[in-house]
């Protein structure tokens, strides 16, 4: 008997149906064991061979399935979640979870930026710190990470060994900063083809793209740029009942 899912009276097109009682059924955790071939989709669903394969690419290019040659489909769970609304170290986050986190160091230097100079309130020349890795868990790449910060205060950390130790730690360390806000904005993107090369994903893999201006007593003072790999990382944020007439600290915006 096919699925009570699927409304052929519908104008919504088969496969989009489809996608969304799979969606459904993923939040349940249904298919925690196993995800079901496309002959046991057509089968439960009474649906053709492409309609099942249309629902299952979408959710393949959105980072929730993965198909591999002889393995079948198989559901993709992040391997790290980060709490949102704190002031986070994604290297303390990671090995936190049982995890080692290694970075290979792309740039450390001195150097002139407009437009991150823009963000941290400074002049268009200003000298900046700038340091980018790539930040692997476990031996794999896990992010492409930029971070941006005025010279002088933090030159000290041009110093350090970054293939093994968290930013803040040594902006602390060296140069006595501790930064106490921060705001950040998260968005899903496609990496491009020379950071697809870092992460070793391929053109249709999801990502997260975080920017965050780090602040210190209100003053700016890092302006970080991270590219995420969406199949390896997920946020979570948490609220209760009792917050919901008080203040927040988060807020929400669509993406263009």
């Amino acid at each position: 008997m096919a699925s009570s899912a699927i409304d052929r009276s519908s104008p919504l097109p088969l496969w989009a149906q489809l996608l969304d009682d799979l969606r459904r059924r993923l939040a349940d955790g249904e298919f925690e064991a196993r995800f079901p071939t496309d002959t046991e989709l057509v089968e439960t669903y009474a649906v053709s061979r492409h309609t099942a394969r249309e629902a299952v690419r979408r959710l393949t290019e959105e980072g929730i399935l993965q198909r591999e040659r002889g393995r079948g489909t198989t559901v993709l769970t992040p391997e790290f979640e980060q709490p949102l609304g704190a002031l986070y170290s994604m290297f303390r986050s990671i090995e936190a979870q049982g995890a080692e986190q290694r970075s290979d160091v792309l740039a450390l230097d001195v150097r002139t930026d407009a437009d991150a100079a823009a963000r941290l309130c400074v002049a268009a020349d200003a000298p900046l710190v700038h340091l980018e890795r790539i930040r692997r868990a476990g031996g794999v790449p896990l992010a492409v990470d930029r971070v941006w910060m005025p010279a002088g205060s933090t030159e000290a950390i041009l110093q350090a060994d970054f293939t093994h130790t968290a930013l803040y730690d040594e902006l602390q360390q060296r140069c006595g900063i501790v930064l106490d806000r921060a705001t950040e904005r998260i968005v899903p993107v496609l990496a491009g083809p020379a950071d697809r090369e870092r992460l070793a994903i391929d053109e249709l893999q999801p990502c997260f793209a975080i920017e965050r201006l780090g602040l210190r007593q209100d003053q700016p003072l890092e302006w970080r740029h991270t590219l995420i790999r969406g199949d390896r990382f997920a946020f979570v944020a948490s609220w209760s009942a009792s917050a919901a007439g008080g203040s927040s600290t988060s807020s929400f915006e669509l993406a263009p």
